[in-house]
């Protein structure tokens, strides 16, 4: 059916209001189901960090310039400071661009609006195109359900054959983050590439929702992403229409949150990921998606192995900082990097 955009715009507030009443009555914790992506089975997990199995603790850093968001990408070692529970850390391990990516394309297929139409699809393979040869690329698609649409694979034929049959979008299906992020999570653990080369990139038009019941909780699926090690990334089609639609969901669950409604935000993944969401006119988003995969090649791995040598598997915070020295030289800057993580255990 065909809607003017003043009817669509009715429709987005009277059914998102209705959600929003009706949020409250929700079960407050989804239902827990296994993780499943082909033959793939794990338990959910309940610490809201990131797990690493060995001392060499490793993770990815973004630096932009606070005021031009312009990245920086000629940093050495001994430009960053590292600390770990305030106590600063040996940067052991230290490059930039010399390790592959992996990357998951999450493509929304619920929803009033459709924010994968033609130029988004031809910006995402222009994209995909000027990744190296050695980066592997997955499709996977949401709404109420996930689907595997391409496994990894480095070959690009067969990306953009998967992308150009990504299924139609299902006005009647909802935008199940806590499921989409779950299953993506469960599928990033097969990456053949090192935590903090993988990489999330979520295309959608909503970026906050209620928690969808009989599906892990937007807590597990952010506590999946976290022990996968990826990076959460957003690419959002900016029309008039899909503001009215995300300005309603986040406006929804902030009331939800009021009666401890369940919810996930990608803004806050990709916060607390390190990662980055950015948004254009779907006529721009080349460019959009250009910068993007700049920033993915421009960022620094980084690792080092704890002072801290107890093996007791407590939750250690990080905190990463740019050496003073640099910033006199290149002005005030900003850097994007996982926030925490948990210990190995004996």
């Amino acid at each position: 059916m065909n809607y003017s955009k003043t009817t669509r715009q009715k429709y987005f507030a009277i059914g998102l209001l209705l959600l929003a009443i009706s949020g409250a009555y929700l079960i407050s914790s989804s239902q827990t189901r296994e993780r499943m992506i082909g033959k793939m089975k794990a338990e959910p997990a309940t610490a809201e960090v990131v797990k690493v199995d060995v001392d060499l603790v490793t993770f990815d850093a973004l630096v932009l310039q606070k005021n031009t968001a312009r990245v920086v990408g000629d940093l050495t070692k001994d430009d960053f400071v590292l600390f770990e529970d305030n106590v600063k850390q040996q940067l052991t391990h230290f490059s930039q661009d010399s390790l592959p990516l992996s990357v998951l394309l999450l493509i929304d297929r619920g929803g009033c609006l459709d924010p994968f139409g033609t130029e988004v699809r031809a910006a995402a393979l222009d994209a995909v195109s000027r990744l190296k040869p050695v980066d592997e690329v997955a499709v996977m698609t949401y709404h109420d359900t996930t689907r595997l649409v391409q496994r990894f694979t480095r070959n690009r034929t067969a990306i953009a054959e998967a992308v150009s049959r990504v299924e139609e979008h299902d006005e009647r299906a909802n935008h199940c983050l806590n499921r989409a992020f779950y299953d993506a999570a469960d599928y990033m653990i097969k990456a053949s590439n090192p935590t903090g080369r993988r990489v999330i990139v979520v295309i959608t038009g909503v970026t906050r929702n209620f928690d969808c019941r009989d599906a892990p909780s937007g807590k597990a699926a952010m506590q999946a992403v976290f022990e996968s090690g990826s990076v959460v990334c957003g690419v959002i089609p900016k029309t008039p229409d899909q503001k009215v639609e995300n300005g309603m969901m986040t406006w929804a669950t902030r009331i939800g949150s009021l009666a401890h409604t369940p919810t996930l935000s990608i803004d806050k993944l990709a916060e607390e990921t390190g990662g980055e969401v950015l948004e254009d006119k779907p006529e721009r988003l080349d460019s959009t998606f250009n910068t993007l995969v700049n920033h993915l090649r421009t960022r620094y791995s980084l690792a080092f192995i704890s002072t801290n040598k107890k093996r007791d598997g407590s939750l250690r915070k990080l905190r990463v900082e740019v050496a003073s020295n640099a910033e006199k030289t290149k002005g005030k800057l900003v850097v994007k990097t996982r926030r925490s993580y948990v210990a190995p255990k004996s």
